[in-house]
């Protein structure tokens, strides 16, 4: 479970619950139809528009990415499997490691390293598994996406759900009740489509890219690493290579201490 998703929504709605408190406005103003089903149902409309069936059946999994936490291999503990894989090739030659592909888990990194025990060219590996990582990172913008248009199309029909709301509080001038209640409505739906928009769906498209963004340098690191062992290079050496993908405080674990990195 991710606890930032989850704890980044509540307290984004205790923020919004607690200050209208605080400013003598009742929470029992939010539960407005009429502003929830132009906000909700309009921005779930817009986004159908927008995007094809194929990436809008993604939305259930989308979510699924959100607040679930990554299972992705630790970097480290990366590093020191190629060190340990660089070290039996070296001794035992490539072929070695072909038993190692049967105990891996993560596919792109068992099918790297199979593509290198067949023989296949340097180039040949960086090609395939480039572009399995160009069609990853397409599939996880066009995600990403969906809640980036969510996050431009909401507060829009914000200022939607605020002009019919005022169109009705004009043509009740007449009526002192009917005219708060419509003037508040087309307020709340302003504050939902504001809300909704940079309080969760920019900030899903955000994590989403992150999100992305990390597995893409990890699957970058276990190419390096591939190409460094088909390369015959010393287990140090792969150390230091792949060490440089790793934060500067974490890097002195591979480097030494006698190594001076630089701070980033």
């Amino acid at each position: 479970m991710d606890k930032t998703s989850i704890i980044g929504v509540v307290l984004g709605v205790l923020a919004i619950g607690v200050g209208m408190v605080l400013k003598g406005v009742s929470l029992v103003a939010l539960a407005n139809p009429a502003a929830i089903l132009i906000i909700i149902l309009g921005t779930i409309a817009a986004v159908t528009i927008a995007f094809p069936t194929n990436e809008i059946k993604r939305v259930p999994q989308l979510f699924a990415v959100l607040f679930k936490e990554q299972k992705l291999l630790n970097p480290g503990d990366l590093i020191q499997m190629f060190s340990e894989w660089a070290q039996l090739a070296r001794k035992e030659g490539l072929l070695a490691l072909e038993v190692k592909t049967g105990e891996i888990d993560d596919d792109f990194l068992r099918n790297g390293l199979s593509l290198a025990v067949d023989g296949q060219s340097a180039d040949y590996i960086r090609d395939v598994l480039t572009e399995e990582i160009d069609a990853m990172e397409e599939r996880h913008l066009a995600g990403a996406a969906i809640f980036s248009q969510a996050g431009t199309y909401a507060p829009t029909l914000g200022v939607l759900g605020a002009v019919l709301g005022l169109i009705a509080a004009l043509s009740n001038m007449d009526d002192t009740d009917k005219l708060g209640h419509a003037i508040s409505a087309a307020f709340v739906a302003t504050l939902l489509g504001i809300f909704t928009g940079y309080v969760l769906w920019h900030p899903f498209a955000n994590k989403l890219k992150r999100k992305s963004k990390q597995e893409i340098s990890l699957k970058q690191m276990m190419i390096e690493g591939i190409l460094s062992i088909l390369e015959g290079e010393a287990p140090r050496v792969i150390e230091q290579k792949l060490a440089s993908y790793l934060p500067a405080g974490e890097r002195k674990k591979f480097l030494g201490e006698s190594v001076v990195v630089k701070d980033e």
